[in-house]
């Protein structure tokens, strides 16, 4: 796995259902994460490869989360750990804090303050002062995030969506949210336009309520009613689903640099109207920020 430029993350967790989905989220985040299930296994993990924040249970048979904590200090001092657990109480947590522990937090526990979490205790590894996190912290990497080819059949994008939508329903530890659009690509991978919820709803609209959309001057002159007979919803979304996604999709998003701040990117988003970005560096699509990754971030912010 290439971790050339990502953090760096172990969770150490007994309970699997938990380490491996929170694992896997984080992953789609752009982290590099490795998981094991022991404190004996973070050892032996740490004392082979470099990590920069470790994610840790207090309470897991054998070596709990303290005893851990006091082995990484011996091999890896400087190493951020943030205790994470289920059974935490004020008093274990001052027994963390007083251990050197960058912070305590309890699950579940959802994804976006965790992964800030992450984000905040690598700069303090790296000597770095805390600061208001950029563009690059908070969007979703373009290898998370759902895409489709310019020529694919519409059903292949409404099944892309839907899969998001599903995969986050099952998360039960972490808050994971669903994409409402899907990006398309050309043959050479480059993003050439977006699909969104409604692309997909203009999309079931008979061709002469679609002409008269484009046309809004015909439309003043010629006075149609939408049509609402029943069964038609399910004749157009399977005619739609068989055409193209460059038939319907939307031109390419505006794009907002990887370093630019959060209010840079607030004021595009209004400005601009849109729900999302591409988030590009030296010309490149890196990632997708939405405007509900903003709402996570200001709800974090606000937490008491």
């Amino acid at each position: 796995m290439e971790t050339k430029g990502r953090i760096k993350v172990l969770i150490v967790d007994d309970e699997d259902r938990f380490r491996e989905t929170t694992a896997a989220i984080l992953t789609r985040r752009g982290f590099a994460v490795d998981a094991v299930g022991s404190g004996l296994e973070a050892i032996e993990t740490i004392r082979k490869d470099d990590v920069d924040v470790i994610v840790l249970d207090i309470k897991m048979p054998g070596m709990d989360g303290h005893e851990a904590l006091r082995e990484i200090r011996k091999w890896k001092p400087r190493t951020q750990v943030i205790m994470l657990t289920g059974h935490g109480t004020p008093d274990s947590a001052l027994v963390g804090l007083k251990d050197g522990v960058f912070d305590y937090l309890t699950k579940p526990c959802d994804i976006e303050l965790l992964s800030r979490k992450i984000h905040e205790a690598f700069a303090r590894e790296q000597g770095v002062s805390e600061k208001e996190r950029r563009a690059r912290d908070v969007m979703v990497p373009l290898s998370s995030y759902g895409r489709v080819h310019l020529e694919s059949p519409v059903e292949d994008a409404v099944a892309v969506i839907h899969e998001s939508f599903e995969r986050a329903a099952g998360t039960t530890t972490v808050r994971e949210t669903g994409h409402r659009d899907v990006l398309v690509q050309d043959k050479r991978e480059q993003v050439v336009g977006i699909l969104r919820f409604s692309d997909l709803l203009a999309g079931l609209q008979p061709p002469y309520m679609q002409l008269l959309r484009n046309r809004p001057s015909m439309a003043d002159s010629v006075r149609v009613e939408p049509p609402s007979h029943t069964g038609l919803f399910t004749v157009m979304a399977r005619d739609m689903a068989k055409r193209h996604v460059r038939d319907i999709m939307s031109g390419v998003p505006p794009t907002i640099r990887v370093d630019a701040n959060l209010m840079e990117a607030a004021n595009k988003l209004i400005e601009l109207g849109v729900q999302s970005l591409l988030v590009v560096e030296e010309e490149r699509v890196v990632g997708v920020l939405r405007d509900q990754d903003l709402f996570f971030e200001l709800a974090a912010l606000l937490k008491p």
